[in-house]
């Protein structure tokens, strides 16, 4: 017999009846605990038949919701997980956009949110990260290369008549030609973004991946910082493009160091092995990512209004920032087959990073 299963505290019944999106309270089993009644139409179940169950024998998710739902509660900070498909099984998959959140009173319970994407919202949303933005980006491209000529000359123009001036009117010179400079960075960087070549994947060592990155950002952009590892020195090979592995590991480095850019700080680089992670792709078996690489920093936190959409294009929390480096991470682990998140309080950011093991075949060559 299933066992009837009661809410831990009292729910605020007008504010959780009035939820305009599908809500459900699951306990430290899995089990449901408390369903609106937006959770009931969506998965066209009675709040009866719905308290008791486990949660994920109810709703497939395209997303790893058991290890998302562990790290709600072991850090008691929001997850927020985008553009996933959920199905009750018996309808077709609607894409949401989710939020795990841990219950303030009772830590061991999470409330998961799901905010089906209508058609319109669809539509628009193609205008970022998967489809209209490799568009975007295609164009971007096209433009940084024809904006870079003309910017030359304004700065080469620039610096000529630099030698004929007064030191005062210099000034506007030069800052006319570290203008140009700074553009034409920016329009590199959106060339790169559009070019990253399929991954030449081969059996790759991790810490000879984190340690190329670490040296590097040592003499450079984290300098004021210390670093610290904290290695699981068993991890076999996982299957990557060494430099663009590298690559991921720089972008994280450098955002973590520029978190704490006024204040100093601690990076933290954790690599361990977890079999739980299990990323369910649209065809074919579940795959899993048991090597898992974590970078944590000090600083203050993502801000809030961003943290759901850091890894999308142009999205960025800092002034002048291009959001681009973040994007190039997500593109180049997607390319690999991996899963990266990020849960950021302040004081605290941990962007995470699962990766394959490397097969037998290919760890042999």
């Amino acid at each position: 017999m299933t066992p009837v299963y009661r809410q831990p505290y009292p729910v605020p019944g007008v504010i959780w009846a009035s939820l305009p999106i599908p809500a459900l309270l699951i306990g430290p089993d899995g089990r449901i605990t408390e369903a609106n009644p937006a959770a009931e139409i969506f998965l066209n179940l009675s709040r009866r038949a719905l308290v008791g169950q486990p949660a994920l024998d109810r709703l497939s998710i395209d997303a790893p919701m058991e290890e998302a739902m562990t790290r709600a509660r072991q850090n008691q900070s929001p997850i927020f997980i985008n553009d996933v498909d959920v199905t009750t099984g018996e309808r077709a998959p609607v894409q949401c956009n989710l939020q795990i959140a841990p219950m303030n009173d009772n830590p061991d319970f999470v409330m998961l949110l799901l905010s089906p994407r209508d058609i319109a919202d669809r539509l628009g949303r193609s205008m970022s990260v998967k489809s209209a933005a490799r568009s975007a980006i295609g164009m971007a491209e096209m433009l940084a290369h024809e904006i870079k000529n003309p910017l030359a000359g304004i700065s080469g123009a620039a610096q000529l008549l630099s030698m004929g001036l007064s030191s005062e009117d210099r000034e506007m010179t030069d800052l006319i030609v570290e203008e140009t400079r700074r553009i034409v960075k920016l329009l590199e960087q959106v060339e790169q973004f559009g070019n990253v070549r399929p991954p030449n994947r081969r059996a790759v060592n991790i810490h000879d991946a984190l340690d190329r990155a670490r040296k590097s950002a040592m003499v450079g952009f984290a300098a004021h910082m210390q670093i610290v590892e904290d290695y699981d020195p068993s991890l076999p090979p996982t299957y990557a493009d060494p430099d663009q592995l590298m690559q991921v590991f720089l972008n994280l480095i450098k955002n973590a160091a520029e978190a704490c850019k006024t204040s100093g700080g601690t990076i933290r680089l954790r690599t361990f092995y977890d079999l739980s992670l299990r990323l369910r792709r649209k065809l074919g078996a579940p795959s899993i990512l048991p090597l898992n690489i974590e970078i944590i920093d000090d600083g203050p936190g993502l801000p809030p209004e961003i943290a759901a959409e850091v890894f999308e294009p142009f999205v960025s929390g800092r002034e002048n920032g291009t959001g681009l480096g973040l994007a190039l991470v997500s593109k180049i682990i997607s390319d690999h087959e991996g899963w990266i998140q990020v849960d950021s309080v302040p004081g605290r950011t941990v962007f995470r990073v699962s990766l394959p093991v490397a097969p037998k075949s290919m760890e042999a060559e």
